[in-house]
């Protein structure tokens, strides 16, 4: 019925397109009129846009001409000006939408109109990338264009100090990671005055990749933590004891075996691996083991849930972190892998101790596991801004996902022109042997040809391999895994010249383009590299900014000769590239996700180029293993199907599709669940920021404290009163007893007549004299200064109130999951108690608060403290370590901090020196 009406009326993004044409047209009309104006007229052009927002226009008003003098200044900036097509994903990311864009189409310069435009309010646009390496090249290539304009232009890099990150956040325009606007968020809301904040309100946000970064790296949340006081004891015990323990993998299709049977079975061992789930689960027989070895009664018992949790932790990091190909073991520590992209990722570390017992495990110095400060899932964090946009090469599969949680829809922009690319059925092999063998001979077959080919791997285990067979044929080859990421971009912008074969991880160099020929911008940098040129001056050497640097003019000179002669280069290969058939892909395994597979395609073909594709499968691949069906494995017997022979049918294709929508869905799942759970600490996180922000405002506090002590006098009016009929006995000197531990009103209140008291009576008399102590301490301590003492003792109750709290939370979250068994949801009791812990820790920052100030001395200083040192910053499992303080380590008290936080030593680290 769907592709009926598709049929008659086009698809969804067809329509929505047909609706943006008339605005096209009138950009594209005034083409002309731009190319007429002077320079000076053309930047002139920001301030008239500014004035007629002033005047109450809006940025739909002006949207036709402001496209166009983008369009016609990066014509005159970068010698390229925006196709129709880009254009059309202007218009939707300005909409606030997904532009689904195929590579090579000029995703970077199409955000350049949205970003321009939205800029003009003065209230910031953010454009967010997926690594610090294209956030600083976007900023430096595209931000030549709307410096023309007369923009401002930051970049946010991961070491900067706070006082450079907030001028790149009072630009016009932000470029940066989204994890380090994601932390800088958090941050924030840790301050204790508000001149350290760098961020302004979330306004706009362009995030290029943004399947990459609201998919993928969704599942984890974002977590800054601070020192733990654990001991690292039990990590080693754990992983002893798990170590002695008799396991077995669950068969993916164990669901049809009888319950008695699996039952059983697992009475046999001590623990199930569950491969598909990526989980392990301790039997009966495990458990009985585990509470004679560590000496208690009922492992389940919460006194016992630290002992769990660990033994947890060591089966899962025994059985299913596997080495060099979910982490990898370097200079004596534990370095994780970016399972989307085969990246190292330096100074990450997992949490919930799960790094810690894979150092156990490894036989490594077990460091002390974290305390979370202040987290957030990138959900929360990119539903705050006003305005979302996004652009991709493949965001269509998971279009659902992005109209329920981010409440954009997807627009299919059409390619400049036609994609002429060549994708081939899937090989399908018995085993893994016969596939790489195929796969090393189409590799082969291509190369004699000069055909360039890229095989995109799942692993680093995999590339290298590959990379062993292909060294024992003799052919050259570049390979791109984690463990070479200071030249990826170079790496995978060469991986198009005449006879090259690149080896890379699927995810690896995203955002780079393949050019066929070669990139002549890096054959370019390399003569300087090989001149003796520093980095620094090489990445500079393509600007426009006007220097006094000798060798940066000098180098600038070499530069642009080389560049003369790469381009004639590259053009003369280029055109060999193209007669051999273009890029050609090899896939050597089905993704999980159809989106990585898809993009790893979409690298052939660019810009109407020749390509090809084609992926290898084996029946041993994860893919196929866990979640193929019965139906592929019974008719590949039923064919007698041989070892080094491919199997090409289409019930294999499509099972193939439906085990990655299958699992697809689970992540989905496994998001929503994340975010289920965050959602119960956003409404409360929210709650919290605002009363710091109250304080860091500088508000008069006081009704807020006077309101504070109502509160606490209206609770214990109900506790002493509950039930109880006749006023005449009430506990009156027990209640007044107990609200002086909080206000001193003890001796300061007679009631003669206690039957005639009502509830209301009651908490007027108390309230009183509570409002005439607080006047009394005003004039005592005077009120300018009580005013600051309010603020100081507030914003401390609030921060270690809150920080116990996250971390209680955090338990609750380890242990809910056991109420499943009790047929109760999970998520549900989260919510639940969630609420009850959160209303408790407000009523215990009331009472803290009020009893400071009621019981307040004559202060000396009034000085606001931090409550917490930050040691790391992490995206959900991994959690990024700073740099530890060395005891006798000769520090300036103006010197920049050690530990990486970019304040001064004084103020951090050294602040109680």
């Amino acid at each position: 019925m769907k592709r009926m009406f598709e049929k008659f009326f086009g698809t969804y993004s067809e329509r929505e397109i047909k609706r943006i044409e008339p605005i096209i047209e009138e950009i594209e009309a005034l083409d002309e009129r731009m190319q007429r104006l002077r320079d000076d007229e053309l930047k002139g052009k920001t301030q008239e846009f500014k004035n007629r927002l002033d005047a109450g226009e809006t940025l739909d008003d002006i949207l036709p001409e402001a496209f166009a003098v983008v369009r016609e200044a990066a014509h005159r900036v970068l010698g390229t000006k925006h196709y129709r097509v880009q254009l059309i994903g202007g218009i939707v990311l300005h909409q606030g939408r997904i532009a689904e864009m195929k590579t090579g189409e000029g995703k970077t310069l199409t955000a350049t109109l949205a970003v321009y435009l939205n800029a003009l309010t003065g209230k910031g646009a953010h454009v967010v990338t997926v690594n610090d390496y294209l956030a600083k090249r976007d900023r430096d290539w595209m931000g030549k264009v709307y410096e023309f304009l007369g923009l401002s232009v930051g970049c946010i890099l991961h070491d900067m100090s706070n006082e450079a990150r907030r001028k790149a956040y009072e630009c016009d325009i932000t470029y940066g990671t989204n994890n380090e606007f994601g932390f800088d968020y958090l941050r924030d809301n840790m301050v204790i005055y508000k001149h350290e904040m760098v961020q302004r309100e979330l306004n706009f946000a362009i995030v290029d990749e943004v399947d990459s970064i609201l998919v993928d790296e969704a599942r984890t949340p974002l977590i800054i933590s601070g020192e733990g006081d654990k001991s690292t004891k039990l990590y080693y015990a754990a992983n002893a004891f798990v170590q002695g323990l008799k396991g077995r993998i669950l068969d993916p299709n164990e669901e049809k075996v009888s319950r008695l049977e699996r039952e059983y079975k697992e009475e046999t061992v001590d623990f199930v691996v569950d491969e598909k789930a990526r989980n392990v689960t301790i039997t009966e027989r495990g458990v009985e083991k585990a509470e004679r070895a560590f000496g208690v009664e009922n492992l389940a018992d919460s006194s016992n849930m630290e002992i769990s949790h660990h033994i947890n932790q060591a089966l899962k990091a025994n059985n299913i972190m596997k080495k060099d190909i979910d982490y990898v073991v370097k200079d004596g520590e534990v370095i994780i892998v970016d399972e989307f992209t085969g990246r190292l990722m330096f100074g990450r570390r997992y949490s919930e101790g799960l790094h810690q017992a894979i150092e156990a495990k490894e036989g490594l110095d077990v460091r002390r596991e974290s305390k979370t400060l202040a987290t957030i899932t990138f959900q929360n964090y990119f539903r705050m801004y006003k305005k979302l946009s996004g652009m991709t090469g493949t965001a269509k599969t998971e279009e659902d996902e992005f109209r329920e949680i981010y409440n954009v829809d997807v627009i299919e922009i059409p390619t400049n022109r036609p994609v002429v690319r060549s994708d081939y059925p899937d090989a399908v092999y018995k085993n893994e042997e016969a596939k790489f063998k195929a796969v090393v001979n189409e590799i082969k077959e291509k190369h004699s040809k000069g055909q360039p080919v890229l095989v995109g791997t799942i692993s680093i285990e995999r590339s290298e391999i590959l990379s062993k067979m292909l060294k024992k044929e003799g052919v050259k080859h570049e390979v791109l895994n984690a463990k070479y990421h200071e030249r990826e971009a170079e790496i995978v912008a060469q991986a198009g010249r005449y006879g090259a074969v690149t080896i890379a991880t699927n995810m690896a160099g995203r955002g780079t383009d393949i050019v066929l020929g070669g990139n002549p911008e890096f054959i370019a940098k390399n003569e300087l590299k090989k001149k003796g040129y520093a980095d620094e001056i090489i990445s500079l050497v393509d600007g426009f900014a006007d220097t006094d640097d000798e060798e940066l003019i000098a180098a600038r000179n070499i530069y642009r000769e080389e560049l003369e002669k790469a381009k004639g280069l590259t053009g003369e290969e280029g055109k060999k590239v193209l007669q051999a058939g273009g890029l050609h892909i090899i896939g050597t395994e089905r993704h999980e996700s159809r989106r990585i597979d898809n993009q790893l395609r979409g690298r052939a073909g660019r810009q109407g180029d020749p390509g090809s594709s084609r992926f290898y499968v084996s029946l041993e691949d994860d893919l196929m293993r866990l979640f193929g069906s019965d139906r592929i494995k019974g008719m590949v017997e039923t064919l007698g199907m041989p070892d080094d022979e491919p199997l090409e049918h289409n019930l294999l294709s499509k099972s193939i599709e439906s085990a990655q929508k299958r699992i697809e869905g689970r992540n989905f799942s496994i998001r929503k669940h994340v975010l289920q759970y965050d959602d119960v600490m956003n409404k409360q996180r929210e709650v919290i920021y605002a009363e710091r922000r109250k304080v860091l405002e500088g508000e008069n506090l006081r009704e807020h404290i006077l309101s504070m002590a109502g509160n606490i006098i209206d609770a214990f009016i109900g506790t002493y009163t509950e039930g109880i009929k006749y006023p005449e006995e009430w506990d009156l000197n027990g209640l007044i007893d107990k609200i002086s531990e909080f206000i001193p009103v003890k001796g300061m209140l007679t009631f003669e007549k206690p039957e005639e008291l009502t509830k209301e009576s009651l908490k007027d008399a108390i309230f009183n004299k509570a409002v005439q102590l607080y006047e009394g301490k005003e004039k005592e301590i005077g009120e300018e200064v009580i005013r600051d003492i309010e603020r100081v003792i507030l914003l401390k109750t609030v921060d270690i109130k809150w920080m116990d709290h996250i971390d209680a939370m955090d338990q609750l979250k380890q242990g809910i999951g056991l109420r499943a068994m009790g047929n109760e949801d999970p998520v549900i009791a989260y919510q639940v108690e969630g609420f009850d812990m959160f209303e408790e820790m407000t009523r215990s920052i009331q009472e803290d608060t009020v009893r400071a100030l009621y019981h307040l001395q004559k202060p000396e200083k009034v000085e606001r403290e931090r409550v917490a040192r930050v040691t790391g910053a992490s995206h959900g499992e991994a959690e990024k370590k700073s740099k530890p303080v060395i005891k006798g380590q000769k520090i300036g008290r103006n010197d920049p901090c050690p530990c990486g936080s970019g304040k001064k030593y004084k103020k951090c680290c050294g602040q109680n020196e």
